[in-house]
């Protein structure tokens, strides 16, 4: 992947950094599978499957505690 897409994990609110931490969820899938025949051809598998709904959810928030921190929790 060699386009800059992350220039910095600075947002001006929670929301922007909910949105951010969404879209590095969704580029790790991309990166670690490059292949978007493939990752549609198993989406089905883990859209209608609770355990895979879940641990997607937790890669969210986990990058969403990452980005909240950078922003020191949006404190002034």
């Amino acid at each position: 992947m060699s386009d800059i897409w992350l220039s910095s994990l600075i947002t001006n609110t929670p929301q922007e950094g909910f949105d951010l931490a969404t879209k590095m969820s969704r580029v790790g899938v991309k990166v670690t599978q490059p292949s978007a025949e493939i990752r549609d051809k198993l989406r089905h598998d883990y859209a209608e499957n609770a355990d895979s709904l879940v641990a997607a959810s937790q890669v969210i928030a986990i990058n969403f505690q990452t980005v909240a921190a950078a922003n020191n929790y949006w404190r002034p």
